[in-house]
């Protein structure tokens, strides 16, 4: 059971000047999920390396378990700071793809080639394809084998557009994760803010936000 995570490389939040990149939970979370069942765990991101935190996700009140145990795992943290190149992965080595989240792959992830590409090759083949929180932007111009966006008539969750106002972001992202894939035709859901929420239509795992990232995790990997 081979499982590929794929990591933004981006850490600019806009024209803030404040830094962004993936949320620690929402790596951690689904990567020990996975490692737990037996699954072997490849990560990558566009540009490769050590992928950017986003380091609001690393304050004392947003840390888990998960996080708390990837802070004392060595090798993990080893793993993280390898990341290769999207641009190298073959999706053939792969039995599914998971996307955690953070505000990075807004910019980075939702418009990269080399994602959409594999995507569409896991969707071509019938292979699970997962997104907690943000990562749902990886949908934006992905397409189905039908020629339709990816999303079109699935049931999907991502982060909600008051989530998004919660944190102060409306208007600093590109997009809203919500009303991108209501554009693009998904059967869009939510649960209550910030409480872990996910569907799974056919192949598709969506979560909610970052307390969704084990639960996606796990229907993730029931689809194995």
């Amino acid at each position: 059971m081979k499982i590929l995570m794929v990591l933004t490389s981006h850490d600019k939040l806009g024209d803030t000047g404040n830094k962004t990149g993936f949320w620690l939970e929402e790596f951690a979370a689904p990567y020990y999920v996975f490692k737990d069942a037996g699954a072997e765990v490849t990560l990558a991101s566009p540009q490769g390396g050590q992928p950017p935190l986003d380091p609001s996700s690393d304050s004392d009140d947003a840390q888990t378990d998960a996080t708390r145990r990837f802070k004392s795992d060595d090798a993990a943290q080893k793993d993280l700071a390898n990341t290769e190149a999207l641009s190298t992965i073959s999706a053939e080595r792969y039995d599914a793809i998971f996307f955690p989240g953070g505000h990075g792959p807004l910019w980075d992830l939702a418009e990269d080639r080399d994602s959409i590409a594999l995507i569409e090759t896991f969707a071509a083949s019938n292979r699970p394809i997962g997104a907690v929180c943000h990562a749902p932007a990886v949908f934006k111009h992905t397409k189905g084998p039908d020629g339709k966006p990816l999303v079109s008539g699935k049931t999907v969750t991502g982060f909600t557009n008051t989530e998004e106002e919660g944190v102060g972001l409306t208007d600093v992202v590109p997009f809203l994760v919500e009303d991108m894939l209501k554009t693009n035709g998904g059967d869009y859901r939510k649960g209550d803010d910030w409480a872990s929420f996910v569907l799974t239509d056919g192949k598709l795992v969506t979560g909610q936000n970052p307390a969704s990232s084990e639960e996606a995790a796990r229907n993730l990997l029931a689809l194995l």
